[in-house]
Order: structure tokens, then C-alpha cells, then sequence
């Protein structure tokens, strides 16, 4: 499977996914925010996580997955495309891959973070950090976007404790 850069079109929708996951750090959450977009460009669903409750599956892109099997016939789903900030994790890829979900773009990717996390001494996540690739080989994918990384990279480090 290849990677391929975000688009220009892609840009507004990766923006929106940063303000979202902007919106769940301000909420004590972990920055994540996704969106998912139909096959004409229209925002269909979007959510931030939401795991400080306890529940660790709040995460963006599984909600986008639970919607889509919910409310998107298989032929829409098969056309719609997932946004988000962070590039899924592998219980977020096999959803995706198991409702039939098209194309992943995102902001950062989780080598990126995993980077930064070892940087600032952040303990492993509890679940083995695969590219969306490994976990759903037939998902196109793009990402990340260079102009994001910084504005990204700052929420992190701020869940992390870390200030510039």
C-alpha cells in the first residue's frame, strides 16, 4: 500500500479535525478531533475524543465508523472519506475497514506522535501503535500534512505537560 500526500482540497478538512482536537484538549480529553465527508465534500458527521470519561473506545474515527454502519448505505460508505488529526489507531483502522469506509487522510501520523512521545518521556499507549496499513492493507491513505505538523505536534505537548 502507498501513502499519498493530502491534497489542497484535503487542507479545510484536516483544519477543521485540528480545531476539533483543539476542542477535546480543552475538554481534558486526548487531541484527536475526525471528520467524515461524503463523496460530493459534505461534512457528514465529525466528533472529538471523548475518553476522559473512562471509556477509552471514544475515540473520533471509531464514532465515525459506528455512525456510518448506522445512518450511510454500504454504496456511501464506500465512497466517503475519513479526516481526522491523528492517523487512526488499530482498533480505528479495523472499524473503518470493517464498515467500509474509504479513504483516510490525516494531519499527523502515528510515527510522528510516537516520536514525540518518546521525546518527552511519555509511556507506550497499551495497544501495539500500527499504521493503518498493517492493520487494513486495502484503506488508501494519506498523510501527514507538513503545514499541520507544528499546530499538532503543540496539542500534544500540551496533554503531555509539556510547554514550550
Amino acid at each position: 500500500m502507498s501513502i499519498t500526500a493530502p491534497t489542497a482540497a484535503d487542507l479545510p478538512h484536516l483544519r477543521r479535525c485540528v480545531e476539533l482536537a483543539r476542542e477535546a484538549l480543552d475538554a481534558d480529553d486526548q487531541p484527536f478531533g475526525s471528520l467524515l465527508v461524503d463523496a460530493a465534500g459534505v461534512v457528514r458527521f465529525e466528533d472529538r475524543n471523548r475518553v476522559s470519561g473512562g471509556d477509552a473506545t471514544r475515540h473520533p474515527e471509531f464514532e465515525i465508523a459506528r455512525w456510518a454502519a448506522d445512518h450511510l448505505s454500504a454504496a456511501e460508505r464506500a465512497t466517503a472519506t475519513v479526516y481526522t488529526s491523528g492517523e487512526h489507531c488499530a482498533m480505528c483502522s479495523a472499524a473503518h475497514a470493517w464498515v467500509g469506509l474509504d479513504r483516510i487522510v490525516y494531519a499527523a501520523s502515528t510515527e510522528q506522535l510516537l516520536a514525540w512521545h518518546a521525546e518527552w518521556g511519555v509511556a507506550p499507549a497499551p495497544v501495539a501503535a500500527l499504521a493503518i496499513g498493517e492493520v487494513a492493507p486495502g484503506i488508501p491513505v494519506s498523510g501527514p500534512e507538513p503545514a499541520l505538523t507544528q499546530e499538532v505536534r503543540a496539542l500534544h505537548a500540551r496533554a503531555a505537560g509539556i510547554t514550550a
